[in-house]
């Protein structure tokens, strides 16, 4: 699976700080949990790529 290949799956996502000051990306789907830690500096990056992958993909439905 890339990441362009379309998938009919139904998915949670949470996003948000722990009790030990990590962030959390927390994923349930399909009855599988996936909870990821990152530390805040970690999550500042992560949040940067998504907001470069937002541009680029609004700069292709022009």
């Amino acid at each position: 699976m890339g990441i362009n290949s379309e998938r009919d799956i139904e998915a949670n996502l949470q996003i948000g700080p722990t009790d030990k000051g990590m962030v959390r990306i927390f994923v349930e789907a399909g009855g599988t949990e996936i909870p990821m830690d990152f530390e805040p500096e970690e999550a500042d990056e992560i949040a940067e790529e998504i907001r470069a992958a937002a541009r680029a993909a609004a700069a292709i439905k022009r």
